[in-house]
């Protein structure tokens, strides 16, 4: 495992450093199933042996990690997440359960890899995080770095079934709907192959490949 504690360079993105809380958040969020939801992640994303992969806004790597898991010792999983709590919450994980990731402090809108250098990119419950023009620099980002059949999964909140209480601030106060993701990766060089809910929560995710 390598892990890259530099310090991240200044967004406009909203940034969250309480890796402490992070995980109880994503519980709440997911309503207690957030092995479920991980496995959904990497079905949804269509994870196959030997690929590499890339976590944007990674969190405390959970998903980072399970993605690790399925593309196998063959396989290159990176993570990037803007606070550097967060990189060393999903280091430490990843060193308990003996998983060969790289993780690095960076921001979504300056991704510091090659162009054309990875097979998928994951973007789960980050885009609300980021104002218009910075999702916009994001996804041109992760069009850049991606290779030529590559793909992306972008998951996010869509409309609450419950429009009150202290869930539904989170699921809705980033404003991106399933339409809107679409629209942007349309805008950054990407179509959309697959979409839908998610199945847990108010959660939808857009699969887009690169457009030729």
């Amino acid at each position: 495992m390598t892990t890259i504690h530099e310090t991240a360079p200044a967004t406009k993105g909203l940034v969250l450093h309480r890796a402490v809380g992070y995980d109880l958040l994503v519980w709440l969020l997911t309503h207690g199933r957030t092995r479920a939801f991980r496995t959904r992640m990497v079905d949804l994303a269509r994870l196959g042996p030997g690929e590499s992969v890339l976590d944007v806004g990674c969190g405390t790597g959970s998903l980072t990690i399970e993605a690790k898991r399925h593309v196998g010792n063959q396989g290159q999983v990176s993570g990037i997440d803007a606070s550097p709590e967060m990189i060393a919450r999903a280091s430490s994980k990843a060193a308990k359960a003996g998983i060969n990731v790289f993780f690095k402090t960076a921001v979504a809108e300056a991704l510091p890899f090659g162009d054309a250098t990875v097979d998928v990119v994951l973007s789960t419950l980050m885009l609300h995080h980021l104002p218009r023009q910075v999702r916009q620099q994001c996804l041109g980002e992760i069009r850049r770095v991606l290779k030529p059949e590559g793909r992306v999964l972008v998951v996010d909140f869509g409309t609450p079934q419950n429009k009150s209480g202290f869930l539904a601030h989170f699921h809705r106060h980033g404003h991106v709907d399933p339409c809107q993701i679409v629209s942007l990766l349309g805008e950054a060089g990407f179509h959309a192959i697959d979409q839908g809910a998610v199945g847990i929560s108010s959660l939808q995710y857009v699969l887009a490949k690169p457009s030729v």
